[in-house]
Protein backbone atom coordinates (compact mmCIF):
# COMPACT_ATOMS: atom_id res chain seq x y z
CA UNK A 1 0.00 0.00 0.00
CA UNK A 2 1.39 3.08 -0.88
CA UNK A 3 1.87 5.83 1.26
CA UNK A 4 -0.97 7.96 0.23
CA UNK A 5 -3.12 5.42 0.71
CA UNK A 6 -2.49 4.94 4.10
CA UNK A 7 -3.01 8.55 4.46
CA UNK A 8 -6.10 8.38 2.85
CA UNK A 9 -7.23 5.10 4.87
CA UNK A 10 -6.13 6.50 8.51
CA UNK A 11 -9.14 9.70 7.63
CA UNK A 12 -11.60 7.47 6.63
CA UNK A 13 -11.59 5.03 9.30
CA UNK A 14 -11.27 7.94 11.86
CA UNK A 15 -8.79 6.02 14.03
CA UNK A 16 -7.59 9.67 14.92
CA UNK A 17 -8.23 12.70 12.91
CA UNK A 18 -5.21 13.83 13.89
CA UNK A 19 -1.71 12.78 13.76
CA UNK A 20 -2.05 13.78 9.45
CA UNK A 21 1.31 15.19 8.39
CA UNK A 22 -0.01 18.49 6.59
CA UNK A 23 2.20 17.96 3.64
CA UNK A 24 0.63 14.23 2.98
CA UNK A 25 -2.92 15.34 3.69
CA UNK A 26 -2.52 18.31 1.08
CA UNK A 27 -1.06 16.45 -1.65
CA UNK A 28 -3.63 13.77 -1.49
CA UNK A 29 -6.80 16.06 -1.21
CA UNK A 30 -5.00 17.53 -4.77
CA UNK A 31 -4.41 14.06 -5.69
CA UNK A 32 -7.98 13.44 -5.44
CA UNK A 33 -8.86 16.43 -7.90
CA UNK A 34 -8.88 19.25 -4.81
CA UNK A 35 -8.35 22.86 -6.26
CA UNK A 36 -5.91 24.55 -3.74
CA UNK A 37 -5.27 28.01 -3.19
CA UNK A 38 -3.80 29.45 -0.23
CA UNK A 39 -4.32 32.90 2.02
CA UNK A 40 -1.80 33.19 4.96
CA UNK A 41 -1.39 30.23 6.92
CA UNK A 42 -5.40 29.09 5.34
CA UNK A 43 -5.23 26.11 2.53
CA UNK A 44 -8.21 26.15 1.38
CA UNK A 45 -9.49 23.22 -0.93
CA UNK A 46 -12.69 22.95 -3.07
CA UNK A 47 -14.34 20.88 -5.55
CA UNK A 48 -16.74 21.05 -7.86
CA UNK A 49 -19.44 19.13 -6.67
CA UNK A 50 -18.71 18.79 -3.45
CA UNK A 51 -19.99 21.79 -1.58
CA UNK A 52 -18.08 21.31 1.49
CA UNK A 53 -15.02 23.82 1.75
CA UNK A 54 -12.15 22.05 3.20
CA UNK A 55 -9.71 24.70 4.93
CA UNK A 56 -6.94 23.28 6.54
CA UNK A 57 -4.23 25.16 8.85
CA UNK A 58 -0.78 23.95 9.82
CA UNK A 59 0.32 23.09 13.27
CA UNK A 60 3.20 21.85 14.36
CA UNK A 61 3.89 20.12 11.05
CA UNK A 62 0.26 18.39 11.06
CA UNK A 63 -2.89 19.36 9.86
CA UNK A 64 -5.32 21.14 12.80
CA UNK A 65 -7.20 18.02 13.98
CA UNK A 66 -10.48 19.54 13.41
CA UNK A 67 -9.89 20.41 9.97
CA UNK A 68 -8.90 17.11 8.26
CA UNK A 69 -11.88 15.47 10.04
CA UNK A 70 -13.55 17.75 7.63
CA UNK A 71 -11.97 15.70 4.58
CA UNK A 72 -13.22 12.54 5.46
CA UNK A 73 -16.97 14.36 5.89
CA UNK A 74 -16.63 15.42 1.98
CA UNK A 75 -15.24 12.28 0.88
Amino acid sequence: MGKYAKVYEHIMTRRSDSHVPFDDLCVLLTRLGFERRVRGDHHIFTMEGVEEIINIQLKNGMGKPTRSNRFAICC
